[in-house]
């Protein structure tokens, strides 16, 4: 069994879902948890998506516990008042997902971070999800966003739209723990956030993408985009995602690295590689590597240093020509700055 998962979540009018909260997703459950939660709710061997009733919160938490799980057993007991939907998934192997609530429970394994980005397959989930209004009173299908506002507008109650969007922010349904978030609807739900991490006000980090912690971001980690343990991503600064021209090349920063303000990176980098503030670094841009002590070696494309540790590349101030160098410096992260505790 990859994953099992009990959750509350929102439909439109029309039955579709719009989002599911899990409370406490399991990767790898056991065999005894899954068969007696199937019993308990009457599901086939081969059922994936299992909708459910308060009424039978009872019997499942029984199940639940009967199988050592108090915790799941307490979700159960506290989805009995429910006046939402409840569903249950059962998803014997990673496949791409067939549902919204199967990319849902997909997208908070990354962020309870029981896996990492690229771990699980997501094939095909932006036709699976709605274009969602997020708003003071929950998920809204957009279609029916204007009745409801006027509903709630003759009830004497205004409906405030935070975001439009097929993604809702992470720390609606995922807190990680250690996590310093500025502004959090700068964090996409799908995101795997670190211990240690650090995403300052106008830091981005979107789904299936992230950092390994600690470190900071001050800029974009874009879809796809994984940043090593004690690296920086600078003010402005941004990592080319799978979705923003990186095609199918997953791009990656290694451990200790920085990415300077305003500066960006489109090729997959090693550990203590510094691009300095203002420099983008693209797939075809020719740079010219020095040796240590400063003298020409060649030049070439920058995806034919992808990978590489250890480089420093800078923007030649006179003739404008980029160049890779040795890193002479680690880079030392305050630890007082990113301490989260």
């Amino acid at each position: 069994m990859f994953s099992f998962a009990i959750g509350i979540g929102t439909q439109n009018s029309k039955g579709d879902w719009l989002e599911v909260f899990y409370p406490a997703p399991l990767l790898a459950p056991n065999a005894a948890l899954v068969s007696e939660a199937r019993r308990a709710l009457g599901a086939g061997a081969d059922e994936r998506e299992v909708s459910f009733h308060p009424e039978q919160c009872a019997t499942l938490a029984a199940a639940l516990r009967g199988a050592g799980h108090d915790d799941q057993a307490q979700i159960a007991e506290a989805f009995s008042t429910s006046k939402r939907p409840l569903i249950a998934l059962f998803l014997d192997e990673d496949q791409a997902p067939a549902s919204a609530p199967e990319v849902y429970l997909k997208l908070q394994l990354l962020s309870h971070r029981l896996v990492k980005p690229h771990g699980i397959k997501l094939d095909g989930m932006f036709g699976l999800l709605k274009n969602v209004a997020w708003s003071s009173e929950g998920a809204i299908d957009v279609e029916e966003l204007p009745a409801r506002q006027l509903r709630a507008r003759l009830d004497g109650r205004v409906i405030s739209v935070d975001s439009v969007d097929k993604f809702p922010k992470m720390t609606d349904y995922v807190v990680p723990k250690g996590v310093r978030i500025a502004d959090t609807a700068r964090v996409r739900l799908g995101a795997y956030l670190g211990e240690g991490t650090t995403v300052m006000h106008e830091g981005f980090c979107n789904f299936n993408a992230g950092t390994e912690g600690p470190g900071m971001v001050e800029g974009r980690v874009s879809a796809g985009v994984f940043v090593g343990a004690h690296s920086d991503i600078g003010g402005g600064a941004s990592m080319l995602g799978t979705l923003s021209g990186g095609g199918n090349i997953v791009i990656s920063l290694g451990e200790n690295c920085l990415i300077g303000a305003n500066a960006g990176c489109g090729i997959p980098l090693g550990d203590r590689c510094t691009i300095e503030a203002g420099l983008y670094i693209t797939a075809g841009a020719k740079v010219t590597v020095l040796d240590a002590d400063g003298k020409e070696v060649k030049t070439v494309a920058a995806r034919e240093l992808a990978g590489l540790s250890d480089m420093l590349f800078i923007r030649h101030s006179v003739t404008g020509r980029i160049e890779c160098r040795t890193n002479k410096s680690a880079i030392a992260l305050n630890d007082a700055l990113h301490s989260n505790n």
